[in-house]
């Protein structure tokens, strides 16, 4: 078996890298009791796995996160990240790049409405376990940075749990089945990311409060999805058949 990348997805790890790492910098708080951070890194891990498949999801979330770890002084967590955003990116470009294209419509459809009441139940459970009250986020990469802080009541989760679950039932029924499946990839490839960290927290790190940051990381998930897969799909009608390129990365020997 016999790895090979052509041109195109070479281009495409260095750039997704890169992006992958200023979105994760761009947007962050920290998180006192386990010492890592909230950010929208996942936003761009999503993009470049739906995009372009698990070789340059992998790469790109693994390094490209690992980057922004060690840029913004979280050194500690970059050893684990790159292997748990790696796993992540390549968990997700290959259900999205494979699997759905084999499912029935009416399978599609169940799991989109399936898809729609786990991503709702993450965002409402998430958001209110964690972020409401008084939030403060770091904006921008240093030395451009400030810091805002913003009050997030209770009803804007449920609100915002309520929309999800509208928009990826809609989405899924009436314009296009396999929105459910790429729901469904991210959701799986986010639960290997929530308890990749939790794992390494509570083993590595020897962090006994280690289950907040699985709240926080729900929240990078839920975020990371409502963004990752419009953004993807736009990208795709306006640069057709980018994605394309997958299936000839591996060649048997």
């Amino acid at each position: 078996m016999v790895l090979r990348l052509n041109n195109k997805e070479i281009a495409a790890m260095g750039v997704f890298t890169a992006f992958v790492a200023v979105a994760t910098m761009s947007v962050s708080a920290y998180v006192g009791v386990t010492g890592g951070y909230f950010n929208v890194g996942e936003t761009m891990v999503y993009t470049a796995a739906i995009l372009m498949g698990p070789i340059v999801g992998g790469f790109a979330g693994g390094v490209g996160s690992m980057l922004a770890d060690i840029s913004l002084g979280y050194t500690v967590f970059a050893p684990g990240t790159l292997i748990i955003k790696g796993v992540e990116g390549v968990i997700v470009g290959y259900l999205a790049q494979y699997r759905f294209k084999t499912d029935s419509k009416n399978r599609l459809k169940t799991l989109a409405l399936t898809s729609g009441v786990v991503l709702a139940f993450f965002v409402w459970w998430g958001g209110t376990q964690y972020f409401i009250g008084d939030i403060e986020f770091t904006l921008g990469i240093s030395p451009l940075t400030m810091n805002i802080s913003f009050f997030i009541p209770t009803f804007f989760w449920i609100i915002l749990a309520i929309t999800s679950f509208i928009i990826v039932g809609i989405a899924g029924l009436y314009l296009d089945p396999k929105i459910g499946w790429l729901v469904f990839a991210v959701l799986i490839g986010g639960s290997e990311m929530v308890l990749g960290y939790y794992l390494y927290e509570t083993i590595v790190l020897g962090h006994v409060l280690a289950l907040a940051e699985v709240l926080v990381n729900i929240g990078q998930v839920t975020i990371g999805l409502l963004v990752a897969i419009p953004l993807s799909r736009s990208i795709n009608k306006i640069i057709p058949r980018i994605s394309n390129t997958t299936k000839e990365t591996i060649e048997s020997k």
